[in-house]
């Protein structure tokens, strides 16, 4: 049974061009698509990005209508180019790097604090359905078969480039599509493609006249998981910017020209995230100015890098930085010690609120730090707001003790000894054997802080 719905939320939204109010088409039933990795190597940092926006989106969600009212779908893309080359540079099945891939992502993911979706479909257990959206596509004119290949056919979709509101002479610029003798116009695209010698394939219909094994092209297939698992149109899609065209542009044509979608563009709602910066460019594998989740949690906690992701506001672009990790760790130590071993409460307001409007993460952080003071007051709600709010965001679940002795070497015992004998030598009024170990464990990297229930510690 869901909760009634207590704040409205308001998003931008990449179609309508602008912000406005979240409106489902049922309350109770609300469907959350993200277009998740294509698993040939590990994420970087700039991947993640979008898994945890979406994380978030569908945090938000749940708050405001219920943990059950959501359905939250993140796809696999498992036969691509990239995984194929991998593969045979490998001199391995592609199932090897398929698999070693989407582990790696999910256990960035899962570090990153990212539950997991209820459903993650992938692309070559859904060959049915996409090839039943081409049959439909074909026979309503609105693709046509060439050379072994299924085309889109983009003159017949009156309404395509208007996600990303491009002109035709742009449309065809950033297609970025090489030139084809089997393509009636420059940016119609491939749904399916032959399969050469060795590489994975499957058969398509017989009056189709293609010949031979082929497999689906990139865009076709998160039209096709979405139609298979969720139904369409559904209520929310989203995924990075980058994605914006050419992706989610053909996934609109091709799914509102295979299907009667009452006029809804595939979801009623499109969020875009902005991307991660690194220096001028935008992060990227193929320009190589990466990191990856796994390295930087060899230094950081997960909670770090996601307080570090959310720091901006989810549209804008991000500039990746030791200095961002350096302060958003900070500003988490000060979060935890403020709200103590508290248990959460309800989340304020001004939290609720900022995050409501269109994920204004930077706003709901000043709101909890205003909780942070009440909370350093010695206001017992505030720390339990504070709490609360933490865990919203997808922060603030380690206990206090455990998150300032987090990254600790195996001298605790050590370290908790001389705290005993720091506070006997003060007992005995031994202040300069008490200013010693101070002194000592400042040198180590260790701050101690003196509270009205004794001293603890903590890992600059």
């Amino acid at each position: 049974m869901t909760q009634p719905m207590t704040k409205e939320i308001a998003i931008t939204d990449t179609y309508q061009g602008g912000k406005v109010p979240f409106r489902p088409g049922n309350p109770d039933a609300i469907r959350v698509y993200c277009c998740g990795p294509t698993v040939y190597s590990a994420p970087h940092i700039g991947n993640a990005r979008a898994g945890v926006v979406a994380d978030q989106m569908v945090r938000l969600l749940r708050e405001v209508y219920g943990r059950e009212a959501v359905t939250y779908a993140r796809n696999l893309t498992d036969i691509d180019d990239k995984i194929i080359k991998t593969a045979a540079e490998e001199g391995v099945e592609i199932e090897v790097v398929t698999a070693r891939a989407t582990a790696a992502y999910l256990a960035d993911l899962d570090a990153l604090g990212c539950a997991r979706p209820d459903l993650m479909p992938r692309a070559t257990e859904n060959i049915e359905p996409m090839i039943a959206m081409m049959q439909r596509l074909l026979e309503s004119g609105h693709a046509y078969a060439e050379q072994g290949h299924v085309l889109f056919s983009t003159e017949a979709f009156e309404d395509y480039g208007k996600l990303s509101r491009l002109d035709q002479d742009a449309l065809i610029a950033g297609a970025r599509v090489e030139v084809a003798p089997y393509k009636k116009a420059p940016t119609d695209f491939v749904l399916w493609k032959p399969a050469k010698e060795g590489e994975p394939g499957w058969d398509t219909p017989d009056d189709w006249g293609l010949g031979g094994k082929g497999r689906p092209g990139w865009h076709l297939e998160c039209s096709a998981m979405i139609e298979a698992g969720l139904g369409a149109p559904i209520d929310l899609h989203l995924g990075g910017n980058d994605l914006r065209f050419p992706h989610h542009e053909n996934e609109i044509a091709q799914s509102c020209c295979s299907a009667d979608l009452g006029g809804v563009p595939l979801a009623r709602h499109w969020m875009h995230n902005g991307m991660l910066r690194m220096g001028e460019d935008k992060m990227s594998k193929s320009l190589g100015n990466i990191v990856t989740p796994g390295e930087l949690l060899e230094d950081w906690h997960g909670e770090v890098l996601r307080m570090a992701l959310l720091s901006a506001q989810y549209r804008q672009p991000l500039e990746w930085s030791e200095e961002l990790l350096a302060a958003s760790k900070t500003q988490l130590d000060k979060f935890y010690r403020a709200a103590g071993d508290a248990e959460p409460g309800e989340v304020s307001s001004s939290v609720l609120g900022a995050m409501c409007d269109d994920l204004n993460t930077p706003a709901a952080f000043a709101a909890m730090h205003e909780l942070r003071e009440q909370a350093q007051a010695g206001n017992a709600e505030a720390a339990s707001g504070l709490r609360a709010a933490g865990q919203l965001l997808g922060l603030m679940n380690e206990t206090a003790d455990a998150w300032a002795k987090g990254g600790a070497s195996d001298d605790d015992a050590r370290i908790d000894a001389l705290l005993v004998e720091r506070a006997e030598a003060r007992a005995a009024k031994n202040f300069a054997r008490s200013d010693e170990i101070r002194d000592q464990l400042a040198a180590e990297g260790i701050v101690i802080e003196d509270g009205a229930g004794g001293a603890t510690w903590r890992r600059a």
